[in-house]
């Protein structure tokens, strides 16, 4: 059974380790979507390191309707934030290409601009960037690629949607920030209805390998084996010559 308490403490402590040996002093740099994924990560990092040393950057594409929650979360925690829209630099790149992009690359390009200017502020304010991706979504690669899929840490990259909102609510944070909605942002559809299941068969299936909907099942299996490549680092051919380690 999960223990919501006890891995909130283990992650808490296992995030002020990663500080004492990646970047004594340094601050973690959050984007701050107002879903409960970078709601729990930027609470977590409080926690761990105090407000003080923790950063928000909102990072809207022209108009955000939902950016009223990210707002909420960093009024909540009393953390530092910036909101930097992106939307210049997206039109600037589109309006450059020299061909007609295809829906998935209009869909792609903004999370991997915003992680370039996440890691404009970071390498600003001496900070490192926190990813803040969840077990479910990279276990069916529901992310992009050199974009939310990054960063320099992770604290919830092995817990599921169900336990990243158990630890949620044991961090006190508001509900209308825990259980949103999910959705991208970008296609207009929720995000069980792009994947077509639900997280809640999704997170059963991956801690018992038990699920009931045979569809589901083979939709998972799919997209599982077909974006693992996502988690994997680049391939990268070797001549096998000799290195010589300092």
């Amino acid at each position: 059974m999960f223990n919501a308490e006890q891995i909130k403490n283990e992650c808490v402590q296992w995030i002020r380790d990663f500080f004492e040996k990646n970047g004594k002093g340094c601050n973690a740099v959050v984007g701050i979507s107002g879903g409960k994924d970078s709601s729990v990560v930027a609470a977590l990092c409080v926690e761990a390191l105090g407000k003080d040393r923790v950063i928000g950057v909102l990072m809207p594409n022209g108009e955000q309707s939902d950016i009223d929650k990210a707002k909420l979360l960093v009024d909540t925690l009393g953390i530092k934030h910036f909101i930097i829209n992106i939307k210049d630099a997206f039109d600037g790149v589109m309006n450059q290409l020299p061909f007609e992009p295809t829906e998935q690359t209009r869909q792609n390009l903004p999370p991997r601009i915003r992680m370039a200017t996440l890691y404009a502020v970071s390498q600003s304010h001496n900070g490192r960037v926190v990813n803040t991706c969840n077990l479910s979504e990279d276990w069916v690669g529901y992310s992009t690629r050199y974009g939310d899929s990054v960063g320099d840490f992770s604290p919830c990259s092995h817990l599921t949607v169900d336990e990243v909102k158990q630890i949620g609510r044991l961090l006190g944070l508001p509900a209308e920030l825990v259980d949103k909605v999910p959705s991208d942002g970008l296609c207009g559809q929720t995000d069980e209805e792009k994947l077509g299941f639900t997280y809640a068969e999704l997170d059963h299936y991956i801690r018992t390998g038990e699920i009931e909907n045979p569809v589901s099942k083979e939709r998972i299996d799919r997209l599982h084996k077909m974006n693992l490549f996502k988690l994997q680092l680049m391939p990268a051919f070797d001549p096998g010559l000799t290195t010589v380690e300092p």
